[in-house]
Order: C-alpha cells, then structure tokens, then sequence
C-alpha cells in the first residue's frame, strides 16, 4: 500500500515574447522554472502555503527545446499548485504562459503522455526549421526523449 499519492502534471510553455534574432530570449531550465512556480505559491498561498506544497513538489523533467515539463507534487496539494502555476506570468522578466496538456496519478501514464506529445512537438519544431535541425539540437533532444523513456519515481 502506497501512504504517500502523488499526482504529475505535464505542462506545456509558451514564450510570449521573440528577440531580435527570432529566438526565445530565455532557456527553460528545471530551476528557473521551479523557481517560478513556488514564487507563485507563497505570493498567492502565503509562507505557510508553500511549506505545505513544497512536500513533494519537484520538476522531474524538462525539455527546452520542446517546452515541456513534468511536475510532481502531492496528491493532497495538486489544486493549490495548479493554481499558482496559472497565475505565473513570467520568468526572469520573459513573459509566459503555461498550458496543462495532462493530469495523471503515475509517473507511467504522465511519462507515456509527456513522450507521445514532445515527439509531435519536435515534429512541428522540424517542420518550422524548413527540415534544416542542427545536429547539436536533435542530439539534445535525442538525450531528453531518452531521459523521459527512462524516468521513475
């Protein structure tokens, strides 16, 4: 018997904002995103809020070149968390928007849903770069579809 339930969110982020070049100004990272979300909490849960969530609340994977992540918190916080990461507008000045794509209450299930959408998103990414993929950037991503295959609890 399982005492302690977790739920993991995948979620999807949207850069609302291009520099000059065209490029996202920012690079999704696990702690700048981390960061972001429990910023949220404790400014709309307060202190006390966040000491609850930050339980089981982790960043278990992320792909910056797809934008997709996956996010574990408890079972019992999984409104509040959710909730807050709808309220973040920004990271580090870069405005955002973050879109929850799935709501599971395994690691397996989000882990299957998370690879069957990254693998349509870096479809689209090809297709957008005209079929022109660096090679560095297919191996990164090559390394994070092996990275999800493999993640656990």
């Amino acid at each position: 018997m399982v005492l302690f339930k977790n739920r993991y969110m995948v979620i999807e982020v949207f850069v609302n904002s291009k520099d000059s070049s065209g490029n996202d100004p920012i690079i999704i990272t696990e702690g700048n995103v981390s960061g972001a979300i429990k910023e949220s909490i404790e400014k709309n849960f307060g202190e006390c809020g966040l000491a609850i969530s930050l339980g089981s609340f982790q960043v278990k994977y992320v792909n910056s070149t797809t934008k997709l992540l996956i996010v574990r918190v408890s079972r019992d916080d999984h409104q509040k968390v959710w909730c807050a990461i709808t309220m973040v507008r920004n990271i580090q000045n870069c405005p955002i928007t973050f879109n929850l794509l799935d709501l599971s209450g395994s690691i397996r299930a989000c882990r299957n849903a998370a690879l069957k959408c990254d693998e349509a998103k870096f479809e689209q990414y090809k297709i957008k770069a005209g079929g022109n993929v660096p090679p560095e950037k297919s191996a990164t991503v090559k390394r994070c579809f092996e990275k999800i295959k493999l993640l656990e609890s």
